[in-house]
């Protein structure tokens, strides 16, 4: 395609970046096609893809997700209604993925955090897709505090991770749990509370007003077993005695409740009961082996907040606790 000789001259010798910055001004503002900007770059429309993918990645160009405008969806109205909830984001379409919903959350929860917060992280997969997916924004005097003790993980996704990786998203001050989450004994981690170092960090996380989580799975192949904070023999008993979900690494029965058992004593880490009555409780959940979990969490009050998808939503209306 034929270029002018200026637009050549111009192209050539710029520092990429002011490539990037130009490309993203005249897409998104000026709304010209791809095409048209590859002409006046004098690059190549897959030159200018790259550009404009560059130019999200390095936080030039936000792409925000408006809350008010997906909860006209009929099913967001209706989970807002019958759960109380502050909002409820629905991924439409019936075949949205976890991906997808981890995407929209990270797009969404930003905009609930205002300056000076202290907001609680637990961990799972679906926060750090959701920490992978948020776009670097900067949130002042913002501190992030990990919720649940660390653990020896086969994933890359570690409590330490999903903290850590949302406050460097959101230029935070990150405060990490230097404790695993489950000890070999209850006496030693009566001993590991009384540490001056967690009780600060105790402390820390009774000031917070909001926090992120996910529910976990049940089963001898769910998250909280592989990681090695429960054995399968674990989860039997806690199933056993009505848990149908994990929040924090807690079991929670359909109601939300608090099922305790003999892990509870040798774990460190907020137990479900400090969700409660939070400014933001923000729930991030999909599938239908969450879906218990996800109603117990949200009828017990811990949620003011929750990014989901089509068939998720549409049980859980149906879903009679």
């Amino acid at each position: 395609m034929p270029v002018n000789g200026d637009s050549v001259r111009r192209a050539r010798g710029r520092p990429i970046e002011d490539n990037v910055l130009e490309a993203a001004w005249l897409y998104y503002v000026e709304e010209k096609n791809q095409s048209e900007i590859a002409d006046e770059l004098a690059v190549s429309r897959a030159t200018v893809v790259n550009y404009l993918q560059q130019a999200r990645e390095q936080g030039h160009i936000e792409l925000r997700v408006n809350p008010l405008a997906f909860e006209r969806h009929q099913l967001s109205q209706s989970l807002r209604a019958k759960f109380g909830l502050a909002s409820a984001l629905v991924v439409p379409g019936p075949n949205a993925s976890l991906a997808s919903v981890a995407l929209a959350a990270g797009r969404y929860f930003p905009d609930v955090l205002d300056p000076g917060d202290v907001v609680g992280v637990s961990w799972g997969e679906t926060l750090e897709l959701m920490a992978q997916q948020m776009i670097p924004r900067t949130i002042a005097d913002l501190t992030v505090v990990q919720m649940l003790g660390s653990m020896h993980c086969p994933y890359i996704f570690t409590s330490e991770s999903c903290s850590t990786n949302v406050a460097l998203k959101l230029s935070g001050k990150v405060v990490n749990l230097y404790a695993p989450a489950a000890l070999s004994t209850a006496e030693a981690a009566e001993t590991l509370r009384s540490e001056p170092v967690i009780q600060e960090h105790f402390a820390l996380l009774a000031t917070m007003r909001k926090a992120v989580f996910a529910i976990g799975t049940m089963g001898t192949a769910s998250h909280i077993v592989k990681s090695g904070i429960a054995t399968p023999e674990d989860v039997e008993w806690y199933a056993a005695h009505g848990a149908v979900g994990v929040l924090c690494g807690r079991f929670i029965d359909g109601r939300g409740r608090h099922v305790k058992g003999p892990l509870d004593e040798r774990m460190i880490g907020v137990t479900p009961e400090r969700l409660a009555d939070l400014d933001v409780g923000f729930l991030v959940a999909a599938g239908e082996a969450r879906v218990a979990g996800v109603f117990g969490a949200m009828t017990a009050g811990y949620v003011t907040h929750i990014v989901t998808d089509e068939p998720t939503a549409q049980t859980l209306l149906e879903t009679v606790g």
